[in-house]
């Protein structure tokens, strides 16, 4: 089993290699996979599938609602898409941590992980 920051690593080369984000911030990174617990060692919880509806669900309404606050509309399914994409469709090991640093990014709500 991989260590937490081993895992960071690993979403950190994902984010620059696949996601094109050239310097993460790492500290929001590190935040985001805490907050996902003991999920992140499960091989299957700790990722999303994008091709499945009631994944993409538990992401909008357990993250994107419960989590960062946002109201439930049509822009929250084209934001999960968007990140998706940017991931690759293609890619199909896309990581929830991963996942969700990209949408607290694209909501610009990094302040939920400064409580």
């Amino acid at each position: 089993m991989s260590t937490q920051a081993e895992l960071i690593e690993l979403y950190t080369a994902d984010l620059k290699e696949k996601c094109g984000v050239a310097e993460p911030d790492m500290e929001l990174l590190t935040k985001v996979t805490k907050g996902l617990g003991p999920s992140i060692y499960n091989n299957d919880a700790s990722k999303v599938s994008g091709s499945d509806q009631g994944e993409l669900d538990l992401v909008k309404n357990n993250f994107l609602i419960k989590k960062l606050g946002l109201k439930d509309s049509p822009e929250l399914d084209t934001a999960i898409n968007s990140v998706l994409e940017k991931y690759g469709k293609s890619n199909k090991n896309k990581y929830r941590a991963v996942v969700y640093y990209l949408l607290t990014k694209h909501f610009k709500k990094e302040s939920v992980y400064n409580k």
